[in-house]
Order: structure tokens, then C-alpha cells, then sequence
């Protein structure tokens, strides 16, 4: 009996004991998880707004590192990277791009891609630009990350940050945030199927689209920029050569011409949005206009090149031949990248970029209007 009752005991205390530690381990886990939600919130208690960018090349910090596709739509070898962070990282320019100096002007760290494997919280921000990408699903279809695939990134991110923040500071976040976008070139790159104004029509209904689905998840700020001067680029003139235009130069004016009734459309699709979507705001950067002033003054912007590539081949440089690693190994590389205009056959340099990006930031109401970025971040 004795023995029993001592062994009921000692049974009763070890499921005492289980208890304990049970009850122990579901408040620790409970006090970590607070505390980790703590910290987050803390991270951000300066109520800083986050960058979200959207986009195609131009935005690109190197998402198509991470997925299927081939060297046309990859930046990940020399030189790309030489002259900032002294070697490649999937950036499609010799160092950095606009939302990298975005960034540096409002005090936010550099955002990684959002394909880039890691522990990323996303308090101030997520890159889903892909090179090659295009507002419409059908422009390089299997081998970049479209502008509704680059949505849906952007909603699991919404998601993630209402579960780590809750739904009050998750929301506060994202209508103070800066939604940035570069899309359209990739679009009239490719062929024009049909009538122009059709094709101009579907590009930014589904801009419109994201636009509207964005706006829906609680974003209020949004930064676009017209398309570049795309006809006059070295790989265009480069393919157009011996089509001398009236101008003197080998630019395409058919694909000028499209591109401007482009961001003609985009500025009045633009303004209607303000009038209909209450709280929505924009700023709408003249990249059409700023650029191709470079391009027939570059001595006047710190430019010694305003019309050839500082990497590739043939003439301006216009053969996409930059790296090698694209069907072509013979390239050529400039010493100096901040003296050319282009670092590559399509792609501003970092010079380049830095100047666009301090417009963006703080140009006057002819540049980027009706906003500039600097203004949306105090807002």
C-alpha cells in the first residue's frame, strides 16, 4: 500500500510538473510574439514612409536574379555594378537607380529585391520591378515578372505586414507610403498588335487596374514617370541606321510619336483618377522631356556622351553586346561611365539616374508635378 500510494504521488507530481512547463512555454511564446510585434512597430515609430516600386528595368535592383528566364533580361555580370557597388547585382547600370537614391534622399535603407532570399520585414518598403516587365501580360510572357503577377507580390506583402503589425499599424503604413512606378517601354518595345490607340488603351487600362487594386489595399501616394524618349535610344538608332530622319539622326519618329501620345493619355487618365478616387494623390515626373534634353546637351548636364552607350558595340554602342554574355562576347566598356548619358545600349548610367532621381525628389511643378517626392513624404 505504501508503495502505491508513494507511486501515485510521484505521478501526480510529474503531470504537476508537465502542466508547468506547458503553461510556461505558451506564455513565453506569447510574451515573444508580442515583443516581436513591439519591436516591429518600434522599428518604424518615426512614422517613415515606405516605398513600394513597381515597374520594368529601369526600377529593377535585380528580381530576375531569382527566376527562370535568360541573359536578354539579367544584369548579373560585368560591368553592370562598376562604378558603386564594384560588382553586379542584377541593376541594369553601372551602379545605382532612382528608387536607390529615393531611398538615400528620405532616410530609408536601400530595398532589396523582393525575390531576394532573407528575413525582410518590408517596414520600409518592397522591389517588384522586373527587367523586360510590361503592363500587359503578353509582353515577355514566361520571362520576367509582369505588372499583375508584381500586384499580387505586393498584396502577400499587405498581408504579412498586417499580421506582424496588426490591422491599424498595417493600414497607417501603407497610406503614408510611396507607391512608385516605371512600366510601358517594354509594352511598345515589343509589336503593336492592332490599332495604336487600341494597344495605347489596354497598356493603361491595366495600369489602371493595379492603380485602383492598390489604391483598394490603402495606398494613397503614387509616383510615375512619363515613358522615355524611347525612339532616339542607342540600340534603336543603332537598328535604324541608314533611315536618316529629317532631324539628321537615325531616331525611330513613328515610336516618338507613340510615345508621347502615351504619357499625354497617362496624364490625363491621371487626373481623372484624383477627381474620382478620394485622398488619391500623384506626382507624374517628365522623363521624356529631362532626359532628351540631356541627350542633345549632355555638356551642359556634366556629360561628355549624350547619344552613345558607354558599354557595347557597333554603332553608339547600340548592340546590345554589353557584358558578353548575351550572344555577343566583343564589347566595349568607357573608363569614365559618369561621362556618358547611357551606361549600356538601353540603360541610363548612374550619373543619369542620380540627376532624374533629384528631380523626382525635389523638381519644380514643370518637371514633377503636381507633387514632388519630397512633398508627398511630409504629407
Amino acid at each position: 500500500m505504501a508503495g502505491s500510494a508513494t507511486t501515485l504521488a510521484t505521478r501526480f507530481q510529474f503531470c504537476a510538473l508537465l502542466l508547468l512547463i506547458s503553461s510556461t512555454t505558451v506564455l513565453c511564446g506569447n510574451i515573444n510574439s508580442n515583443l516581436l510585434r513591439e519591436n516591429e512597430r518600434s522599428c518604424n515609430k518615426n512614422n517613415k514612409a515606405a516605398l513600394f516600386v513597381f515597374g520594368d528595368s529601369l526600377y529593377d535592383p535585380g528580381n530576375n536574379n531569382y527566376i527562370s528566364t535568360n541573359t536578354n533580361f539579367q544584369a548579373n555580370f560585368w560591368p553592370y555594378g562598376k562604378s558603386f557597388f564594384s560588382e553586379p547585382t542584377g541593376r541594369f547600370s553601372d551602379g545605382r537607380l532612382i528608387p536607390d537614391f529615393i531611398c538615400e534622399y528620405a532616410g530609408l535603407q536601400l530595398i532589396p529585391p523582393y525575390l531576394q532570399t532573407g528575413n525582410q520585414h518590408y517596414l520600409y518598403g518592397a522591389n517588384f520591378a522586373s527587367g523586360g516587365a510590361g503592363a500587359l501580360d503578353e509582353t515577355n510572357p514566361g520571362l520576367v515578372v509582369n505588372l499583375n503577377t508584381q500586384l499580387n507580390q505586393f498584396k502577400n506583402v499587405a498581408t504579412q505586414l498586417a499580421q506582424r503589425l496588426g490591422e491599424e499599424e498595417a493600414s497607417a503604413l501603407l497610406s503614408r507610403s510611396v507607391y512608385m512606378f516605371s512600366i510601358g517601354v517594354n509594352d511598345y518595345s515589343s509589336t503593336i498588335k492592332g490599332d495604336s490607340k487600341q494597344f495605347r488603351n489596354m497598356i493603361i487600362g491595366n495600369l489602371t487596374s493595379v492603380i485602383k487594386a492598390i489604391y483598394k489595399t490603402g495606398g494613397r501616394k503614387f509616383s510615375f514617370v512619363t515613358l522615355p524618349p524611347l525612339g532616339c535610344f542607342p540600340s534603336i538608332k543603332a537598328q535604324n541606321a541608314g533611315n536618316k530622319t529629317n532631324h539628321g539622326d537615325f531616331c525611330r519618329e513613328d515610336l516618338t510619336a507613340l510615345v508621347q501620345e502615351h504619357n499625354t493619355a497617362v496624364s490625363k487618365n491621371l487626373e481623372q483618377l484624383e477627381k474620382h478616387l478620394k485622398g488619391f494623390m500623384y506626382s507624374f515626373f517628365d522623363f521624356y522631356t529631362t532626359f532628351y534634353d540631356r541627350m542633345i546637351n549632355p555638356t551642359k548636364y556634366g556629360f561628355k556622351n549624350g547619344e552613345s552607350a558607354c558599354c557595347g558595340s557597333g554603332l553608339y554602342g547600340g548592340v546590345n553586346s554589353c557584358g558578353g554574355m548575351r550572344g555577343i562576347k566583343e564589347y566595349e566598356v568607357c573608363s569614365n561611365s559618369s561621362e556618358y548619358l547611357f551606361f549600356d545600349s538601353v540603360h541610363p548610367s548612374e550619373m543619369a539616374y542620380q540627376q532624374l532621381a533629384k528631380l523626382m525628389w525635389e523638381g519644380s511643378c514643370s518637371v514633377t508635378g503636381p507633387c514632388n517626392l519630397k512633398s508627398f513624404l511630409s504629407l
